[in-house]
């Protein structure tokens, strides 16, 4: 498989992947937070939380998606994936250290992360840097 379908797919993967995600947080907070994560009866505070996280998934996979259909947009959206998943993942080191083991939904969340991000790092530096072709 081409490096160019294997970014393709990956970014299509991402979206697709973690659309669910994203409305989980969002959709009807109501029913969701108290169903995946044990958070029980939502305030608005929190609910407002959870759908401005939701706004920022749904932006990034947006942008994800323009990135499959874009070549000019692939390593832009290969990058935002890269930090994305990265700043998520230490986040949840950060709360391991601090608060400890959380549910086995968010562990499997921390290694999905990691993997995801080192895919991402594999799929960046396989694929030549538009900046520098030609240059030589």
């Amino acid at each position: 498989m081409s490096v160019d379908r294997a970014q393709r797919l990956f970014l299509l993967a991402m979206g697709v992947g973690l659309l669910p995600v994203a409305l989980s947080y969002g959709g009807i907070p109501e029913k969701s937070l108290p169903l995946l994560y044990g958070i029980s009866a939502p305030d608005l505070p929190t609910r407002h939380v959870f759908r401005a996280v939701m706004g920022l998934y749904l932006g990034m996979i947006c942008f994800w998606l323009a990135g499959v259909v874009l070549p000019r947009m692939r390593r832009a959206a290969l990058w935002t994936v890269l930090v994305f998943v990265t700043g998520i993942a230490l986040g949840r080191v950060l709360s391991l250290g601090l608060d400890g083991w959380p549910s086995s939904i968010l562990v499997f969340y921390l290694v999905a992360e990691i993997a995801l991000a080192l895919t991402c790092l594999a799929l960046l530096t396989r694929s030549p840097d538009r900046a520098t072709e030609g240059r030589a």
